[in-house]
């Protein structure tokens, strides 16, 4: 094959592989991402309601055994968490379509709390 074609070839193929929108195989999907995302949200809810006025407010902030209950619950792990994490800020696109998907579904938690 002549290298005046094989280097546009090669570049049109790396630009189909990044191009090609779908996910691996390792990182949660957006609707497992937004769940687990606000769930972790609503333990740092909690743990800093728990501090409120309270001496503790000044120590290191420990809600890391919160986070393992989090994973625990979702049954995902630490690695897979954070991995799916990294990739979606890599992304914008998807990370966009994570914020947004996390945002209605915490939008959409409040109206069922607000009905009841």
């Amino acid at each position: 094959m002549n290298q005046r074609l094989i280097y546009p070839f090669l570049l049109a193929l790396m630009i189909f592989v990044a191009c090609n929108g779908e996910t691996p195989k390792n990182v949660l999907p957006v609707n497992t991402m937004k769940v687990v995302m606000f769930d972790m949200l609503k333990a740092d809810e909690w743990y800093a309601r728990k501090l409120v006025g309270d001496t503790l407010l000044l120590k290191v902030k420990e809600d890391i055994p919160l986070y393992e209950q989090v994973f625990a619950v979702h049954k995902i792990s630490k690695k897979q968490f954070f991995d799916s994490y990294h990739y979606y800020e890599a992304h914008p696109v998807a990370y966009k379509e994570l914020i947004d998907s996390l945002e209605s579904y915490a939008n959409k938690q409040k109206l069922k709390i607000l009905k009841k």
